[in-house]
């Protein structure tokens, strides 16, 4: 249990000590200054601590806001600081430099509004704690309380304006309303967030949490995925009916979430890992069903999965490129945020973008009422216009934009680059010719190297050399586009290329091997491997960097899996080659989900909440 210590005597009337218990709080009470910071040495070690002025008026959802979020070290607003562990000696040390400084209102100055009142919360103990902390380096996160009150009132009169506040504004009301996310898809904010807030209240008050309501949300999009599997028409609306409700649930863990205060490093994994799981499932359950009508489109469903991850590795790339960048200016980006202003152009360039609202809600009812083949054929022009008309966007601004790019996130995308002992061989070599190219040499090199194996794998016949040597000549080029640092203004494009090359070269070279069960195989392997690059993502989200170097290496760096799968084509022929994508599918799925559980159940990272693919 988190320990309270209440400055100053406890106010007659007060519900203060009732509401720190209701928050979980053990309560204790410093009647003088100079006994807090006994107290706080006396409270358990490895346990956050608050320290609340006793005359604090405010909602209980303030106090939630300020004290129990898990995602910062120090937090405070007006009358109440808290540290959690890992900010506990920075506290104490505030504490104790600002120790006996203040007195407190006894009872009778607190009734009758005496000399001892006049303290406004501008002086309190956890307000001159909390600046104190700031000012030596320790950042003091202050939620936005919007119309929540917290305050500690002067006197009397000031302390009956700040309860008639308090009673003016439902507290229960705004943390339903803001469990919801500010900004979000038009299919979620207009037809999911209006009721799923209030499933996300109904769990909270049965003690559920957002983890048991993500892994119930992917249990119901795999039986969803079954039901598609069928093949029957029944189970096509079986599956749409539950696609969508998996959806809500989706939506649902996240505000259950942000009402709740229940943010965790696991939590944040599993919400972003189980929205690629559930997708990915799905479109496989449709090439089942359509295979149980004698229709193969495992192509195209391998083929939504290669976009749907390429963009998403787009989103990544750009954002980590630019959002510590300095100097970061572009007309183009200025244009956008004035289309911002105008309301209904917010709502069209949110839907053409298709995020995941409007993107489970189309496949769901094209499943429904379509066949498969027209679900996914639908699903990739939709997303292909998205991709386009996103990146476009993004090289736009990145041509425009005067910005000077960062160390880390060079590192960043040297990470998502994701390449191994082949290339950084040639990267080594490379970084005196690399110096001297231009700063858009890296994505083009990436391009060309990228096009080249993809275009010998479409264009030639299966078993054929050609693919080798390209795939040799898309080593080099990988070396050559990291040789650098990546910091030039379209240098984030490199990850996304590389994923384009690495997919499109298996789904070519599966398509063309003519073998029942290639593309199954291939549509595993390019899973294991994209979940492998999401992990890699949200590891650095999360502050903690890039999965150790010996994972990658282990399995292969992309440019390793294209020569691998390209010389397995040339030298093991169409069944050979079916029964190496599989074992290698194995492996990797198994060496990476083995790194990446251990990893995350036992990180050390900050509580966070992923907030989900752009909208």
């Amino acid at each position: 249990m988190s320990t309270a210590i209440l400055t100053g005597r406890p106010v007659p009337g007060s519900s203060l000590e009732g509401d720190l218990r209701d928050l979980g709080f053990d309560v204790r009470v410093a009647e003088e200054a100079a006994d807090v910071p006994a107290l706080l040495a006396a409270a358990p070690a490895g346990q956050r601590v608050a320290l609340v002025d006793s005359r604090f008026v405010g909602h209980l959802h303030a106090l939630r806001l300020a004290l129990t979020d898990p995602r910062f070290p120090v937090a405070a607003v007006p009358g109440a600081v808290t540290a959690q562990p890992a900010a506990r000696d920075a506290l104490d040390r505030a504490v104790r430099e600002s120790a006996g400084g203040e007195t407190h209102p006894t009872d009778a100055e607190v009734a009758t509004g005496g000399p001892g009142t006049a303290l406004t919360s501008e002086r309190t103990a956890p307000d001159r704690a909390a600046e104190r902390v700031e000012a030596a380096g320790t950042p003091v996160h202050r939620p936005e309380l919007g119309t929540l009150v917290a305050v500690v009132p002067a006197d009397p009169q000031t302390r009956n304006e700040a309860r008639q506040a308090v009673a003016a504004v439902d507290d229960e009301a705004v943390r339903l309303r803001t469990a919801v996310k500010s900004r979000d898809g038009f299919v979620t904010t207009y037809a999911i967030s209006p009721y799923s807030r209030y499933l996300a209240r109904w769990c909270a008050r049965r003690g559920l949490t957002p983890n048991q309501v993500t892994t119930a949300s992917l249990i119901t999009a795999l039986i969803a995925a079954g039901c598609a599997a069928t093949g029957t028409r029944g189970g096509f609306v079986a599956a749409g009916a539950l696609l969508l409700f998996s959806f809500v649930l989706d939506c649902a863990d996240g505000q259950l979430a942000r009402y709740s205060l229940q943010y965790s490093t696991l939590g944040a994994w599993l919400d972003a890992t189980f929205d690629r799981a559930k997708e990915y499932a799905y479109y496989a359950g449709l090439a089942l069903g359509a295979a149980r009508g004698g229709d193969d489109v495992w192509a195209l469903a391998l083929g939504a999965m290669v976009l749907q991850t390429c963009r998403h590795v787009v989103d990544f790339a750009f954002t980590e490129a630019n959002h510590d960048a300095t100097a970061n200016t572009s007309p183009t980006a200025a244009l956008s945020d004035r289309l911002d202003s105008v309301g209904w152009t917010v709502w069209v360039r949110r839907m053409i973008v298709l995020p995941i609202g409007e993107r489970w809600a189309l496949i769901a009812m094209l499943t429904a009422v379509t066949t498969p083949r027209i679900t996914l054929v639908v699903l990739i022009v939709g997303c292909a216009f998205a991709a386009c008309y996103t990146t476009a966007g993004r090289v736009l601004r990145s041509l425009t934009r005067k910005a000077v790019r960062s160390d880390r996130a060079a590192r960043a995308l040297h990470e998502l680059a994701d390449t191994a002992v082949l290339a950084e061989a040639f990267a080594k070599a490379a970084t005196g010719i690399a110096r001297r190219l231009p700063s858009f040499a890296p994505p083009a090199v990436a391009l060309l190297g990228g096009a080249a194996v993809v275009a010998s794998a479409v264009l030639t016949d299966f078993g054929g050399w050609l693919p080798v040597v390209a795939a040799c000549l898309y080593v080099v080029t990988s070396g050559l586009a990291v040789a650098r640092p990546l910091k030039g203004p379209l240098d984030w494009l490199v990850p996304p290329l590389f994923r384009a090359a690495e997919y499109g070269t298996v789904l070519a070279l599966a398509a063309q091997s003519g073998v029942n069960g290639a593309l199954p195989a291939a549509f595993g392997l390019v899973a294991a491997v994209a979940y492998h690059h999401y992990d890699t993502v949200y590891r650095i989200r999360g502050g903690t960097g890039a999965p150790p170097s010996w994972l990658v290496r282990a399995i292969g760096g992309q440019e390793g899996r294209v020569l691998l799968v390209a010389l397995a084509a040339a030298l093991l022929g169409n069944t050979g080659f079916t029964a190496l994508l599989t074992a290698v599918a194995v492996a990797v799925a198994l060496v990476v989900l083995a790194e990446s559980i251990r990893f995350w159940v036992s990180s050390g990272a900050p509580a966070v909440h992923d907030e989900g693919e752009p909208a």
